[in-house]
C-alpha cells in the first residue's frame, strides 16, 4: 500500500460494481477502512469481500440513496462501525431513462427517478456526511460522480439537469464546509466501460465504435482511471482543491 489515505474511514455508494466498485478498492489498497453501499445488498457483499480478501476492513450495507432514512442510517452505521468518516464517494446513479428519449417523451415517472438518484441522492448522502464530519471537527472530503453530461448538453434531459445539478451542489458546499476544511469535488467521466455503458452498447451496437472513434485517445476509460482520480482528490495531494469538476473523458470535451 502507497497509503494516501492510509488510516481514513471511507463510504462508496453505488460500490457494488464499476466505478464505485474500483474505488472501494482503490481506497483499501491505499489503506482506508470503507464502507461499501448498494441498492443491491448482494452486490455491497461481493464488493466488501473482495476488500477484506486484500487485508483491508469493510463493511456492507444495503441503501437507496433516494429515501432519506436509508442513507441517514448508513452514515450512522458507517460511524458507529468505524468511530468516523474521513471520506465519500457519492457515486450511485442511474441511467436517464430510454435511450435517445427527447424532451417531451419523457414520463414524470421517468424523470422523478432521475432526479431522485442522481440528484437528490447525492443531496442526502452529502446532507448526512457532512454532519458527521463537523461532528468529529477533523474536516474532511467528499467527492460526487457528476459526467461530462455535466459540462454539455450530452444525453437524454434527466440525465443531463442532474448531472449539471450535481456540479452545482458540489461548488456549494464547497463554499459552505471549506471553513470547517470539508472539501466537495466532483468528478465528471466520459465514456467508461461499465456495466451502465454495456447496456447502452446492447441497444445501440454501433454506439462503442463512435465512442472510441470520437476520443482523442481512441479507446474507452476503465473504471480503475476514474478510481485514481477519486483517490487523489480525497487525499492530501488534493488539500488545496475544493468546488472543483474533475474532467476524465480521454479528452472527449476538447475534440
Amino acid at each position: 500500500m502507497s497509503g494516501r489515505v492510509q488510516g481514513k474511514v471511507a463510504l462508496v455508494t453505488g460500490g457494488g460494481s464499476g466505478i464505485g466498485r474500483a474505488t472501494a478498492l482503490a481506497f483499501a489498497h491505499e489503506g482506508a477502512r470503507v464502507g461499501v453501499a448498494d441498492i443491491s445488498q448482494e452486490s455491497a457483499n461481493e464488493t466488501a469481500q473482495l476488500l477484506r480478501e486484500s487485508g483491508a476492513e469493510a463493511l456492507p450495507f444495503a441503501c437507496d440513496v433516494s429515501v432519506g432514512a436509508q442513507v441517514e442510517h448508513l452514515v450512522q452505521a458507517v460511524v458507529s462501525g468505524f468511530g468516523r468518516l474521513d471520506c465519500a464517494f457519492n457515486n450511485a446513479g442511474i441511467e436517464g431513462g430510454p435511450p435517445g428519449a427527447r424532451l417531451h417523451e419523457y414520463t414524470e415517472n421517468t424523470w422523478e427517478r432521475v432526479l431522485d438518484v442522481n440528484l437528490k441522492g447525492v443531496w442526502l448522502c452529502m446532507k448526512y456526511e457532512i454532519a458527521a464530519m463537523l461532528a468529529t471537527g477533523n474536516g474532511g472530503s467528499i467527492v460526487n460522480t457528476s459526467s461530462i453530461a455535466g459540462l454539455i448538453a450530452g444525453g437524454n434531459s434527466g440525465y443531463v439537469a442532474s448531472k449539471h445539478g450535481v456540479i452545482g451542489l458540489t461548488r456549494r458546499a464547497a463554499v459552505e464546509y471549506g471553513p470547517q476544511s470539508i472539501r466537495v469535488n466532483a468528478v465528471c467521466p466520459g465514456s467508461i466501460r461499465t456495466a451502465m455503458l454495456e447496456r447502452l452498447f446492447q441497444s445501440t451496437p454501433h454506439r462503442e465504435g463512435m465512442l472510441v472513434e470520437r476520443t482523442p485517445l481512441r479507446r474507452l476509460g476503465q473504471p480503475e482511471e476514474v478510481a485514481e482520480a477519486v483517490i487523489w482528490l480525497c487525499s492530501d495531494a488534493a488539500s488545496f482543491v475544493t468546488g472543483h469538476p474533475l474532467v476524465i473523458d480521454g479528452g472527449w470535451l476538447s475534440a
